[in-house]
């Protein structure tokens, strides 16, 4: 049995010995071409996924949104997916998602925390009544006028600007900034793994082969010219 196995590693080495470099070029190219449709494919489906987690997201349905998430996590986890992202003005390819931001969950959830803080400024023994609301009256023309969201700095820094022109008032202040929740915990960025076991992956190995090979025939090529021009001379 043993005779046999290395007499068949003997022919398929002969076998791939007499096939031309520049047919396992054509192989390489097509199986290339391959890589990268199935590569498109992944992308494609990241793409659709990311719809169903913004799609979740603006429904305002908080259960939607975590099963939306882990669908996009367990794809990403077992594909290939080459992403182009913009970082500084700049185009960045990476392996994943990309920087996903739940901007709809995170107004709902600071809406909530700023209606929680005026209820308790409200209710606070203060003697210049509600400076929560008064501070709102200020603040909101200039954030309509300006297109100020709750989170952006413009707005907080108006707030508790107008806040701290009461006397008595740090308590509240710090009631107002402290119960906005982190924009932090509304950001997803899920990295993809740059080999998968699937079948873009296998291909992705047998282009690398191939071109392992197809270097290892040029740098021989060459030595073998090389020589030929020395042993002329």
């Amino acid at each position: 049995m043993g005779g046999i196995k290395k007499i068949d590693i003997k022919n398929s080495l002969r076998s791939l010995g007499r096939v031309k470099t520049w047919q396992l070029l054509v192989v390489l190219v097509l199986l290339l071409f391959i890589e990268a449709t199935l590569l498109r494919f992944d992308h494609i489906k990241m793409t659709e996924l990311k719809s169903e987690v913004a799609a979740a997201d603006e429904s305002g349905d908080d259960e939607a949104i975590s099963v939306s998430l882990q669908n996009l996590q367990d794809f990403v986890r077992t594909h290939t997916v080459i992403n182009v992202i913009e970082k500084n003005g700049e185009s960045l390819v990476s392996f994943g998602t990309g920087p996903i931001y739940l901007e709809h969950q995170y107004q709902r959830k600071a809406s909530e925390a700023l209606a929680k803080a005026e209820a308790e400024a409200g209710s606070d023994n203060n003697p210049n009544g509600n400076v929560f609301a008064k501070a709102m009256e200020v603040c909101k023309p200039l954030a309509i006028q300006y297109g100020w969201a709750w989170n952006s700095q413009g707005y907080l820094d108006c707030m508790t600007g107008e806040i701290a022109k009461y006397p008595t008032t740090d308590r509240i202040e710090d009631t107002f900034v402290a119960s906005l929740p982190s924009t932090a915990l509304f950001r997803y960025d899920f990295a993809s793994p740059i080999w998968t076991p699937t079948l873009s992956g296998f291909v992705m190995i047998i282009c690398l082969l191939l071109s392992v090979v197809i270097f290892i025939r040029f740098i021989i090529w060459c030595i073998l010219r090389l020589a030929l021009i020395f042993i002329k001379k």
